[in-house]
This record gives C-alpha cells, sequence and structure tokens, in this order.
C-alpha cells in the first residue's frame, strides 16, 4: 500500500492506495493533482527529517507529504 498524508487544519489526513489497482491509483493522481493545485506542496520523505520536493504523481512512491501553502501576514 502507498499513502498519501495531507497536513491540514485538523493535523493531517491519510490517504491511502494500492499502487496495484488502477481504480486506486487514478483516484490517487486525482487527489495529488487537486492537493497541488490549491497550493499544496508534495514532498518525499528521504531519510529522518528530510524531505525532496517532487512535481510529478508516481504510484510506486509509498508515501507522498502534502504540506498546505505558508501565508505570511
Amino acid at each position: 500500500m502507498s499513502v498519501q498524508l495531507v497536513m491540514d487544519h485538523t493535523g493531517h489526513s491519510t490517504h491511502e492506495f494500492d499502487p496495484k489497482n488502477d481504480a486506486s491509483v487514478k483516484e490517487a493522481m486525482e487527489k495529488f493533482k487537486a492537493l497541488t493545485k490549491e497550493g499544496y506542496t508534495a514532498a518525499e520523505r528521504t531519510g529522518p527529517g528530510t524531505q525532496r520536493l517532487v512535481r510529478a504523481f508516481d504510484p510506486n512512491r509509498t508515501e507522498t507529504l502534502f504540506h498546505p501553502r505558508i501565508v505570511g501576514g
């Protein structure tokens, strides 16, 4: 199973999907596109406390983190 973790006002939400199931992958890809369109930043963990920016959906990525846009003021 792969997971999309969305950091939001509730703390975070988790969306799991099966990379071997076409319908599940399609739903996850649509979620990736919708979140990044809303301004979320997608990232992949590369080690303890480190991440790298990702710009494209990859169904074989085991974990994708979505961080909300930071708004200053």
